[in-house]
């Protein structure tokens, strides 16, 4: 009986030849990454280890993203901790303001991930290098502080899904309609503790940038990560972000998956999950009464890259955001903002009378720089709309692509571009 890509990725961290679903093995690590709300919680606990220090200054990334700059006294208080960390043990990858970013956008455009690679981080969302072919999975903090002292941690072994990508997305369709249209398939808990296996010759037709979002947001569906093949496009990637080296792991043709799924993406619409779960989602010709919104968010892991800003940017450009919405616009990375700057599409959206921000996770997680109040809507191309994830108990959060989010904040309700004639 084969491995999945997955299991193959494990079986060589562990230093075996062979493993299968449901087996408990101690892994390597590669990378393990904390931010500025959960790494203080994985330092305090390793004040109880009896081993001081960390396994490895140059495979922990600390990245200060959820609120930076300091919103709060909290927030500062949390940022000193892992900033007198990071310099005690002199951590190389450590991240504040200046240098920070959206930590997911981050660490694979600052060359840290790569395919092969086993990484765990104090956040759900790790899970997007798998679009670059590694392992990746969100752990707790107490499993982060483990594996910044040891370098290992442990694994059931994950069973898999394959999802049989063929096709072409048509115009607007993007990686976060793909995403949204699968959880709206399987569910919220579908993928529960499996890997997420995305193959076939549609592959070729996703950017890097929708891999990332796909991958990411395989958590929503409950899976345990998510994970491309590693192909022409993800190998330019990495030799273009990373001098390291990276292996290519692929399943074996007798791999066993427990269910199989082909997605043609050339008969996919744009695709919006209403409240209050990811699984909620219509596709526009779906939605038989206006929407109206009050905010709109365009950022974050899961769509804050310089594709989804070019996406959105061309859709505001010449336009106006409607009176009465707020449009916030959030590049993941210093990079990725600076690229816009030079592109020329901060200029368009402040044009539009949309706000640009730093680098962070803000509204996201109801952070800040976006919170709801009662009674408000937002369109958002963040990756949850949990009830109160974005503020108050009875708002509203509707998750969609950079295209639909863009040409809502024009119109005032939930709208795709072809709305606009474009």
């Amino acid at each position: 009986m084969g491995m999945t890509m997955t299991q193959k990725i494990l079986a060589a961290a562990a230093g075996l030849p062979y493993v299968e679903a449901g087996q408990l093995i101690e892994a390597d690590l590669d990378l393990v990454l904390g931010n500025d709300i959960t790494s203080p919680v994985a330092i305090h606990e390793m004040d109880k280890f009896t081993k001081d220090g960390v396994f490895h200054k140059d495979k922990i990334a600390l990245v200060m993203d959820h609120f930076i700059p300091n919103k709060d006294i909290k927030s500062a208080e949390h940022c000193k901790c892992v900033r007198q960390f990071a310099a005690k043990h002199d951590i190389t990858n450590y991240f504040d303001v200046g240098q920070m970013g959206i930590e997911h956008a981050l660490l694979p455009e600052s060359g840290l991930t790569v395919a092969g690679d086993v990484i765990i981080g104090a956040d759900s969302h790790t899970c997007t290098y798998g679009a670059l072919g590694a392992f990746s999975t969100g752990v707790g903090s107490t499993d982060m502080a483990a594996g910044m002292a040891t370098g290992k941690a442990w694994f059931k072994v994950p069973s898999a899904i394959k999802f049989n990508l063929i096709g072409k997305p048509s115009k607007w369709v993007s990686g976060k309609d793909v995403i949204l249209h699968i959880i709206g398939m399987i569910g919220v808990d579908g993928a529960l503790y499996r890997s997420m296996e995305f193959v076939g010759e549609g592959v070729e037709n996703l950017t890097m940038d929708d891999r990332f979002t796909i991958a990411n947001m395989a958590i929503e569906a409950g899976g345990k990560n998510g994970i491309f093949p590693v192909d022409d496009l993800a190998i330019a990637y990495m030799k273009e972000h990373s001098n390291r080296e990276f292996k290519i792991f692929e399943a074996d043709e007798d791999a066993v998956y427990d269910e199989e799924y082909t997605i043609d993406l050339s008969q996919l619409k744009p695709t919006i999950a209403f409240p209050h779960l990811p699984e909620n989602t219509k596709t526009m010709d779906e939605i038989t009464e206006d929407v109206v919104i009050d905010q709109a968010v365009i950022g974050s892991c899961t769509n804050g890259r310089i594709d989804d800003l070019r996406c959105a940017a061309k859709i505001l450009e010449g336009r106006k955001v409607k009176k009465g919405v707020r449009c916030i616009v959030i590049p993941a990375t210093q990079k990725i903002y600076l690229q816009a700057m030079e592109e020329g599409l901060l200029k368009i959206f402040i044009e539009a009378g949309a706000v640009v921000s730093t680098p962070t996770c803000g509204p996201c997680l109801g952070g800040y720089m976006g919170i709801l109040a009662e009674g408000e809507r937002c369109i958002s191309t963040t990756n949850r709309n949990f009830v109160g994830r974005m503020g108050h108990v009875k708002s509203e959060v509707y998750l969609a692509s950079p295209a639909v989010a863009a040409a809502s904040a024009v119109t005032g309700k939930i709208s795709t571009p072809d709305e606009l004639g474009l």
